[in-house]
């Protein structure tokens, strides 16, 4: 028997991938599937999402995307980070379709594309300056490309750094900068296929950036891209598609006086029944929820009693009765209380896309 699930709605990511193609006022949608995808299974949310109507699907890795191709599925996948110049030999057998962005990692996909012909898509940094090709060398990346014998320009796009601030003009400056660039790219004659530049914030709040396909990842999952599009997410009636679960392991009474846990950190102030839920920051509960955090059991918050281990945890119960075996909830509803991701990211000051993407490989995923 596992000792924690998560369970995996793919109807719900179905009915999500619709909602966004509904956004996307008739822009194609890239399902996003990176981190295996994010957390929930990257082979069966690209199937799910492909079914649903997604054209594409981006990953961020290569052996992400040498992954979906040995689970068959067969649809335009996309590499979103250059890859290294040893990788570009699989990307071509795979038929992936890697970004590019640097004079090196032209030359190496070129050299490859000479006996292996490979599709790539231009990244031109518009203000995120993680990666990509600044504004002023766009032209000439592109020239390199389209004169090199095995390569085909697929697509130019950038990336949104503050979609997610509704009311941050840097979206406008940056979907200006990208403007410019396309204007550069048509007047040196350079034909682009399409463009792209909406993540899932620029998908449902930003129309200018829903270009002719958006690139959506978090939303597809049913959660917002950040506190500020909360209500947003709601009312677009996103659902989220990821509930985790575990079952009491152990229960005793505890006196008044004792403490709990690795460095004794926590006191039982009165007479009480404790539960031992069996994982921990292994399995990408994270420690620091021993503070404030809590879980579902017999459809109640349970408190987190004493420091969140590698394997275990302890909540306390009170005086109610609960045994081993007992449902236990650490995302998503029972009875009539819920603990979202969004929850416990508000716990940890972080964002629910690294409470979901934290949830690590020994949890079991099942799917509906």
């Amino acid at each position: 028997m596992s000792r924690s699930w998560v369970e995996v709605d793919l109807g719900a990511i179905a009915h999500n991938v619709a909602v966004l193609a509904g956004a996307a006022d008739g822009a194609d949608v890239c399902a996003v599937v990176k981190a295996d995808g994010y957390g929930h299974g990257a082979i069966s949310v690209a199937q799910a999402a492909i079914a649903a109507g997604a054209t594409t699907l981006a990953v961020a890795q290569v052996d992400e995307g040498v992954e979906l191709r040995e689970a068959g599925i067969e649809a335009p996948i996309w590499v979103l980070s250059e890859p290294e110049p040893h990788e570009f030999v699989a990307t071509a057998e795979l038929g992936l379709q890697p970004a590019i962005y640097s004079e090196h990692g032209i030359e190496a996909a070129a050299a490859v594309g000479v006996t292996a012909p490979l599709t790539v898509h231009l990244k031109v940094d518009t203000g995120m300056h993680r990666v990509g090709a600044a504004p002023a060398d766009v032209v000439a990346r592109a020239r390199s490309i389209v004169s090199a014998d095995g390569l085909t320009l697929g697509s130019v796009f950038t990336h949104c750094a503050v979609a997610d601030e509704p009311t941050n003009p840097f979206t406008d400056q940056q979907l200006a900068r990208f403007d410019s660039a396309l204007g550069e790219l048509a007047e040196a004659g350079i034909e682009v296929p399409f463009t792209h530049a909406a993540n899932s914030a620029g998908t449902l709040v930003v129309p200018s950036a829903r270009r002719d396909i958006v690139r959506v990842g978090i939303a597809m999952y049913g959660l917002a891209p950040s506190p500020d599009l909360a209500e947003v997410a709601c009312e677009a009636d996103l659902r989220p598609a990821l509930s985790w679960h575990s079952r009491v392991s152990f229960v005793k009474r505890l006196a008044a006086g004792n403490r709990v846990s690795y460095g004794q950190r926590a006191a039982v102030d009165r007479e009480t029944t404790v539960a031992t839920i069996p994982l921990g920051y292994a399995d990408g509960f994270r420690r620091g929820l021993w503070r404030d955090g809590s879980v579902l059991i017999g459809g109640k918050p349970r408190p987190i009693l004493g420091v969140v281990t590698m394997d275990q945890f302890v909540v306390d119960c009170g005086d109610d009765d609960v045994a081993a075996g007992d449902d236990v909830v650490l995302i998503g509803h029972q009875g009539g209380s819920l603990i979202s991701a969004d929850d416990l990211a508000a716990k940890l000051d972080t964002i629910n896309y690294e409470i979901v993407c934290g949830i690590s490989k020994r949890v079991e995923r099942r799917y509906r």
